[in-house]
């Protein structure tokens, strides 16, 4: 079936990229769209993260206190109730593992959004545009409901209207760029190997499995990392398969009228990522 079949039957508009890590051989669906990154931007973090760690320029060990003011609600220390201490690398088992946007704020102070916009430019990801951590997100929907009232109070459309949903308003990638971005990960070319190797251990622990990893059979091990806003469903991710073939996979969607519980489209997302790879290895 066409990729654009799959969406069309869900009711989604999407964008596509699949690349064979061994070939560089590609195919998608309007890679080079500009698309909404949501908690993806979480890789880029980790990412830089690892850098510094591996570079000496930051220790992992060291502890942060997450507190009422930090918290953005959601998982994680997102949702705590009470103050919590963790150490840096911990913050980012949680921003990877249930994408914890608190957590992802606080190792985002660390590291530094110039160093993720330096990191962007030097892997080649022209398209790419960082704007800042999920508060950053927050805070520019706040602004354009009015305040943060407004903001609690607003409805899935109302949110959709906002520039949070505007490529170029917010985190902005194409899925070109984010197969571009895996592929120097797990190429170790992203950073020193041992960098590299750190993010592709907390790919491979997200929690949520419903998306492009629901698509592939139990012996391909799958990578990967969400990011989702009522409305829009996107998923990066590399698939392993048992003979040691790699692809790397981008997909992001976006559906007309944003509901937050879409299962047709998650599984939509994984039967596109299979179709995607079966094309790239022949079936």
């Amino acid at each position: 079936m066409p990729l654009q079949d799959v969406f069309a039957e869900v009711g989604a508009d999407a964008a596509l990229h699949a690349v064979d890590l061994a070939t560089g051989a590609g195919t998608g669906l309007t890679p080079d769209r500009p698309v909404v990154i949501a908690s993806v931007l979480k890789v880029l973090i980790a990412l830089e993260f690892a850098r510094q760690a591996d570079a000496g320029q930051l220790d992992p060990a060291d502890r942060v206190r997450v507190r009422e003011d930090d918290r953005l609600g959601g998982t994680g220390t997102a949702g705590c109730l009470d103050d919590v201490e963790l150490s840096l690398r911990d913050l980012a088992a949680f921003m990877m593992s249930v994408s914890d946007n608190t957590a992802a704020d606080l190792l985002c102070d660390r590291v530094g959004v110039p160093n993720l916009r330096s990191l962007v430019t030097e892997l080649g990801m022209d398209a790419t545009v960082v704007t800042g951590p999920p508060r950053t997100v927050v805070t520019a929907m706040a602004e354009d409901l009015g305040d943060l009232a407004a903001l609690a109070a607003a409805s899935d459309e109302e949110l959709a209207g906002t520039r949070a949903y505007r490529p170029g308003g917010t985190n902005t990638s194409t899925p070109r760029d984010m197969t571009r971005m895996l592929a120097a990960i797990w190429g170790d070319t992203a950073g020193t190997p041992a960098a590299c190797a750190h993010v592709r251990t907390l790919m491979s622990r997200q929690a949520d499995w419903h998306r492009i990893a629901a698509g592939f059979d139990d012996d391909v091990r799958v990578a990967a990392k969400s990011g989702t806003l009522p409305g829009l469903r996107n998923e990066v991710a590399v698939a392993e398969y048992p003979d040691g073939s790699r692809y790397a996979i981008a997909v992001f969607t976006r559906i007309a009228t944003p509901h937050r519980r879409r299962p047709d489209v998650d599984l939509a997302i994984g039967r596109a990522a299979r179709i995607a790879v079966d094309e790239l290895r022949g079936a």
